[in-house]
């Protein structure tokens, strides 16, 4: 039979050996490891090295001994060879060698190498002072068996932490990934959602993980036919080629985005497709480029024919020499005559102003402007075009005037209180004013009108870009507007933006240097 103390021993190593196996933390792992094997072995002090991927040792945990005289240990561990036998050779020298540098008056040293396979993760050192008893075989062996549990516990650790470290990386990938990305499973269930996701599409990860993709992110052809059943590359994978879908999303604000999405599919063991990774890609822009082209023809097609079929069609009327039209029709014919033609010199100033902006060539006469009455004599001009709107004028009656080019800040203002007149649609009321700051002044059109999504905030300034919703369906434009609006204040050196709510109207300003 085994003498009591033996028996407590080994109970005592099974028990340690269990909680060292439930541990995967490393820093407290090693720490217990350390505590277990002083006590085990009667020691007073403990030190764990551990190997880097370099293959260099240093020290990673310690028992019974001040941080500041750890590093002076580093005799004992010195040129240590990757595979260096399970013994380390001269350790009474090495011994020595450490005493001496620290000042720590040490007996004796048992060190056994934390290996599994002949891998070699580091070295369990274990002290004991001048004084105490030696170190037995039993003691050697104790302490290589619970070094042979402890190097697996080591090595589970290490396994552990090299998998969280990558799920974390991964998850930052995914998370901070200049496009979306999702992962479902092969019934097209949400499990990752990232942030970029959330950005474009305003919904949440909260939202979507769980749903099925096509509830979430049902993307439609431009005609607004679903693409998600009938052409989904999961549900109908091509002969050849990678799964790729490109469609339109609408936004809860009713903004349009164009993704272009691709699945790369996730094998098991079994060689299943155990999930899918869906990287999409936000193309609204290269689309954009795409019905630049149409655009242009679709204003070429209705904005420029519909004056000249305008103009033609009253022209001929009036030139029938059949006919002996009244003075009044006469006028009336000649005055909607002007006006059409009004419609298409602005048309046409409009495409050659972009083109010279294009260019760089607009050319400013500046003379000190009078916002006031600049303001006063844009808003008598537009008021005989709505009946449903009022103007309110708001400027200090100290307001300073600003070097500018008379023409083109007209031009600018008539743009936004003709954008304020045409989205507000049931009328209301349009304050223009201003304010005075230190050295520059600011200008504002304030309409109670259908409001932009804050999306578009930026955009609707880029040349032909149009917020993409019913009413701007309807109404007619180039989207020249505001990009000529934005063009003009840059040249004065200033800037413009907008404030605005979707449904509570918009406020434009404009800011100028004194």
């Amino acid at each position: 039979m085994l003498p009591d103390f033996r028996l407590r021993q080994r109970d005592y190593l099974l028990n340690i050996s269990q909680a060292m196996n439930s541990q995967l933390d490393l820093p407290s792992l090693l720490k217990l490891i350390l505590e277990s094997s002083v006590e085990l072995l009667a020691g007073q002090a403990g030190l764990i090295v551990l190997r880097h991927d370099s293959g260099k040792l240093s020290p990673a945990a310690a028992f019974g001994l001040s941080r500041e005289t750890v590093p002076l240990f580093e005799p004992l561990w010195r040129d240590i060879p990757r595979d260096a036998p399970n013994a380390i050779p001269d350790i009474s020298m090495r011994l020595a060698l450490a005493s001496r540098s620290t000042g720590v008056p040490l007996r004796q040293v048992v060190a056994l190498p934390l290996s599994i396979e002949a891998r070699n993760r580091g070295y369990i050192f274990v002290f004991r002072a001048r004084g105490a008893a030696s170190f037995t075989e039993n003691d050697n062996q104790v302490l290589r068996t619970f070094a042979d549990n402890a190097a697996i516990a080591v090595e589970n650790a290490y396994l552990y932490r090299q998998v969280s470290a990558e799920r974390e990386r991964l998850n930052a990938i995914i998370e901070h990934s200049g496009d979306g990305v999702m992962i479902i499973n092969p019934f097209r269930i949400i499990r990752i959602w990232n942030t970029t996701l959330t950005n474009l599409t305003g919904i949440t990860a909260k939202e979507a993980i769980g749903r099925p993709c096509y509830d979430v992110l049902n993307l439609k052809t431009k005609q607004g036919a679903g693409l998600c059943h009938t052409q989904c590359p999961i549900l109908h994978p091509p002969a050849n080629g990678p799964l790729y879908i490109e469609g339109y999303y609408e936004r809860r604000d009713g903004v349009k985005i164009v993704f272009a999405d691709n699945y790369a599919p996730q094998r098991d063991e079994d060689d299943e497709v155990d999930q899918y990774i869906g990287t999409l890609r936000d193309v609204t822009r290269l689309y954009e480029a795409e019905d630049l082209k149409e655009t242009l023809l679709a204003v070429i097609s209705h904005e420029l024919k519909t004056p000249v079929s305008i103009i033609k069609g009253y022209a001929g009327t009036l030139a029938r020499e059949d006919a002996a039209w009244e003075p009044a029709v006469l006028r009336d014919g000649l005055l909607i005559i002007e006006e059409e033609a009004d419609k298409l010199n602005k048309l046409i100033t409009d495409f050659l102003e972009a083109s010279r902006l294009q260019t760089g060539s607009l050319k400013l006469h500046l003379t000190n402007v009078d916002l006031p009455d600049l303001a006063a004599h844009a808003i008598n001009a537009l008021k005989a075009t709505t009946a449903n709107h009022h103007f309110a004028p708001d400027f200090p009656p100290d307001f300073p005037p600003v070097p500018g080019d008379y023409e083109r800040l007209n031009e600018l203002l008539t743009n936004l209180l003709s954008n304020a007149i045409k989205y507000s649609p049931n009328g209301g009321l349009i304050r223009v004013g201003g304010k005075a700051l230190q050295k520059t002044v600011r200008l504002y059109v304030a309409d109670e009108g259908v409001g932009i999504p804050a999306t578009e905030h930026d955009r609707i300034f880029e040349r032909f870009h149009r917020v993409d919703n019913g009413l701007t369906r309807q109404a007619p434009g180039t989207g020249l507007g505001l990009f000529l609006v934005k063009a003009v204040a840059e040249a004065h050196g200033g800037s413009v933006w907008v404030e605005s709510v979707p449904g509570h109207g918009s406020t434009f300003w404009l800011e100028l240097p004194q």
